[in-house]
């Protein structure tokens, strides 16, 4: 199962990371405190610290039987499919699933958690500057519906229904596309294209 999750994301990651310069615009939101906008690409020396805290992850996963009744993430998931205002609320729903995943792992294996003790400092900061940017956004917006709602529902019950390990493998292979794709889509707003909405499917 793990051999075969790595072999369809490695493509998918390498594919991502040649992708040419992103496009400068302005910041998703322009409310004080909101600087989402300087995520648009992350620096070297923090895109390493990710890759060095996935590979101490799948070295860990090697070591570990772990299957999922079903995807954590939807097989669609792609922030391109939502309007532009909802992007950052399941971006924020992606993080914080992983933010909890990676700091249980962290604290269950101590020299895992020395290699992600940068990457979760980074993911904090992102994802306490993206709050920033949703809480100064209207408030009299509609409630989540649609397909933002099947996955923010998938998201939340994720926890309830499945390991650690499959949590853990889930965000592992997750996690190059929420930096490189999803995070940079958010940072770009508008600019983040929308694709043509495709049926719904799990």
């Amino acid at each position: 199962m793990a051999a075969a999750w790595i072999v369809v994301l490695v493509p998918l990651v390498l594919g991502l990371a040649v992708a040419g310069p992103v496009p400068t615009s302005k910041p998703t939101t322009t409310g004080k405190g909101c600087d989402i906008g300087r995520f648009k690409s992350l620096s070297p020396q923090e895109l390493a610290s990710f890759k060095k805290a996935r590979d101490a992850l799948e070295e860990s996963l090697k070591l570990k039987n772990w299957s999922c009744s079903s995807p954590v993430f939807p097989r669609n998931w792609d922030l391109r499919l939502l309007q532009v205002r909802e992007r950052p609320v399941a971006l924020e729903a992606e993080l914080a699933l992983s933010l909890k995943v990676l700091e249980a792992a962290a604290d269950t294996d101590s020299a895992l958690g020395v290699v992600l003790d940068q990457p979760l400092h980074t993911l904090h900061h992102i994802l306490s500057q993206l709050r920033a940017c949703i809480q100064a956004q209207p408030t009299a917006g509609p409630s989540p519906r649609g397909r933002l709602q099947h996955w923010l529902h998938r998201l939340q019950e994720a926890p309830k229904k499945e390991s650690p390990g499959c949590l853990e493998a889930s965000v592992t292979f997750n996690l190059f596309r929420l930096l490189i794709r999803d995070l940079i889509c958010v940072a770009n707003g508008d600019l983040c294209l929308r694709t043509s909405t495709h049926p719904e499917s799990t």
